[in-house]
């Protein structure tokens, strides 16, 4: 702001190094007489703070946007195109254009609209990006539990698509799930080749 640089928007993704499920973006721009008090990076909070946060963000913030990209897109591209890739699409779904982007991590996703910084561990430095951080989360888990519902043997709605033993377990026993596992992650093989792509993005996340 005192750049001259306002609106501000924080964006952040949660999965990027699950197994199963998609890679879920958000874009927030927080009131900046109205923030909500307890903002941190999502994975430092229990699942009750993330969902009351959540709610204090869709009714404060000036602007709130959600993109993801599928398994199949995942497995399309790559984990960190399809990452930046929802990023700028929940950007660009804002309804206030901002002049600055704040992205967690070390990459500007490529397309935005506006002026734009990537801030490593932004999560935990930019109220903006943290605000993300819980709407991507919230919003994830919530898609997650409903593939639980109707993929019972997996357990999707406990460990959200990450591998777990439960989640290995169940792969062996009944295999992937068409269009909701990654086959380009280990331990599927595409191609007769396999790939361990989720495991060295897995901290990432």
């Amino acid at each position: 702001m005192a750049e001259g640089l306002w609106p501000v928007a924080g964006m952040d993704e949660a999965g990027r190094g699950p197994l199963a499920g998609p890679v879920v973006a958000a874009a927030v721009v927080l009131d900046p007489a109205n923030i909500p008090e307890g903002l941190d990076d999502s994975k430092r909070l229990n699942h009750l703070q993330r969902e009351a946060l959540f709610l204090k963000i869709l009714g404060s913030a000036l602007g709130v946007s959600m993109a993801s990209i599928s398994a199949e897109g995942i497995d399309g591209s790559n984990i960190l195109k399809a990452s930046l890739e929802a990023m700028r699409r929940a950007l660009v779904g804002l309804p206030v254009q901002p002049k600055l982007a704040l992205a967690d991590g070390r990459d500007v996703p490529p397309g935005l609209p506006c002026a734009a910084r990537a801030l490593i561990k932004g999560d935990q430095r930019s109220q903006s990006i943290a605000a993300a951080s819980i709407v991507a989360k919230v919003m994830r888990d919530r898609m997650m539990c409903g593939c639980g519902s109707h993929h019972g043997h997996y357990g999707f709605e406990v460990h959200m698509g990450y591998a777990t033993v439960r989640h290995r377990t169940a792969i062996e026993a009944h295999g992937p799930v068409a269009r909701l596992h990654r086959v380009s992650f280990s331990p599927f093989r595409l191609g007769g080749t396999e790939l361990a792509e989720e495991d060295s993005m897995a901290a990432l996340d």
